[in-house]
């Protein structure tokens, strides 16, 4: 059994702190929780002042920003090595309609937002906060068969992608229309 218990808290880099707390308090409903503010990393003892927030995104869950004014501006929230879709935190909704309400809202205000895409297990929306980190909002739509039946094939698709490094076929039909539930 794991010894860890959940997720203390995630934290990125942000552009800036009141902007990126007004944001998800307006789009995403987050509650902004608290505020930390040093003229010294206490881990390190390096002297850089920063601001950091926490805001509280539901069940438990607390995502936290750095904004860091003495370093060079944000390039990107990502590496250049890495396409800028891979690394994203995907948030969970109690339904479509949420979903679709955070969408709705986003967009009237001229913000991006790519889908719904249904992923068979869930359907998402990505779109991308005031710092460029990318977001996605997923609403379940998974049956316990279909969870059933991923979990029974997890193990060889994972040896099958280490040894060819191609896309295993054991689950194509959450996305070539064959799933009979």
């Amino acid at each position: 059994m794991a010894f860890l218990n959940g997720i203390h808290h995630v934290a990125y880099r942000c552009k800036n702190a009141k902007e990126t707390v007004e944001w998800y308090q307006k789009y995403l409903d987050a509650d902004f929780i608290l505020a930390i503010a040093e003229d010294q990393v206490p881990s390190t003892k390096e002297p850089d002042p920063y601001m950091h927030i926490f805001i509280d995104i539901g069940g438990g869950n607390i995502l936290a920003f750095f904004e860091l004014p003495t370093k060079a501006p944000m390039i990107a929230p990502s590496d250049a090595n890495t396409p800028s879709w891979t690394q994203h935190l995907a948030l969970k909704v109690d339904s479509m309609e949420t979903m679709m309400k955070a969408k709705a809202r986003m967009e009237a205000d001229g913000i991006e937002v790519i889908g719904p895409t249904n992923h068979t297990l869930f359907q998402s929306i990505y779109f991308r906060d005031p710092s460029g980190h990318r977001l996605e909002l997923a609403a379940d739509s998974a049956t316990p068969k279909m969870n059933k039946m991923l979990d029974e094939v997890k193990w060889d698709m994972l040896n099958e992608w280490e040894r060819t490094k191609k896309a295993p076929k054991h689950a194509a039909w959450m996305h070539d229309g064959s799933y009979a539930g």
